[in-house]
Formats: C-alpha cells, sequence, structure tokens
C-alpha cells in the first residue's frame, strides 16, 4: 500500500513538472504586472519560487493598481478607463471640491467630473449615488493621493 502511494505521488509530481514546462513564458500571466514583475522579467518563465517573488513584491509594493491605471510598470490601462488628461488635470484642480460634492452626492465640481468622465446624462443620479455610497473607499483618509482617488473611484460607480 505504502508503494502505490509513493508511486502515485511520484506521478503527480511528473505531471506537474510536464504541465509547468508546457506553460513556459507564462509567468506574466501568472503574476500580473508590477515593479516584481519588471525585476524579475526574463528569470521566472517555469520558476516556481521567481513567480513567488513577482508576485510578492507586487503585491507588497502595491505598484499594480496604479500601474493599471497609469499604464506603466508593464501594465495595460483597462479599455473601459477613461485616460482623458483633462480628467488628470480636473483632479488635479478640484480634487478636494470633489471630495466635498461627492459626500453631498451633488454639486458643480460632481457634474462636471461626470461630463468629463462620459457619464451619460440619465446615469448621473445613479452615478453620484453610488459615489457618495463609496466616499470612504474613494478618499480613504485624509492624505490619499490623487493616482488613489482615480484607482478607487471605478471600484464604487460600477
Amino acid at each position: 500500500m505504502k508503494k502505490l502511494l509513493v508511486v502515485a505521488v511520484a506521478v503527480a509530481v511528473a505531471s506537474l513538472v510536464i504541465a509547468g514546462a508546457a506553460f513556459a513564458g507564462q509567468a506574466t500571466s501568472n503574476t500580473g504586472c508590477g515593479l516584481g514583475t519588471m525585476l524579475f522579467k526574463n528569470n521566472a518563465d517555469n520558476k516556481i519560487l521567481l513567480q513567488a517573488f513577482q508576485g510578492t513584491t507586487n503585491a507588497f509594493l502595491g505598484n499594480q493598481t496604479f500601474g493599471i491605471t497609469s499604464g506603466t510598470s508593464d501594465c495595460q490601462q483597462p479599455k473601459d478607463f477613461v485616460s482623458n488628461e483633462s480628467v488628470n488635470e480636473f483632479m488635479v484642480a478640484n480634487m478636494d471640491n470633489l471630495a466635498k460634492d461627492i459626500a453631498q452626492g451633488r454639486g458643480e465640481t460632481l457634474e462636471a467630473f461626470a461630463e468629463l468622465m462620459g457619464v451619460p446624462a440619465e446615469k448621473r443620479p445613479e452615478f453620484y449615488a453610488s459615489l457618495q455610497s463609496g466616499f470612504t473607499r474613494i478618499y480613504t483618509s485624509p492624505e490619499v493621493q490623487m493616482a488613489s482617488v482615480m484607482d478607487n473611484i471605478p471600484t464604487v460607480s460600477k
């Protein structure tokens, strides 16, 4: 019985090794994008330990979210993310006023933001309400940075 168990374990391990070899070049799809992926880029394919370092570095530094939002760190922006420079400029100039309007669920700054984001007029009341109910997830602290606010808005407005 013990020999059968040893054989079964050996077959399972061999299967995993063969399956790993079949997925050579797939480190990025396993760990995503970010600084960790960039640091270990050409060395992690088919190496579990280096892929673990990639994923851990990406998670520890928290740079994947920014990379996805900005299209940096070997990340690609999602197609439905607004990458309009005017939205970024608007956020720089109006982040505090936007926070007040989101907290109230109405206001000129919020209306202008919705316009820049391309939210259709008929969906704006729902958009305003979702931002208002998710205020603490958008503005996570008094020192929150613009990039974080921009990352957080799509998570509550969908």
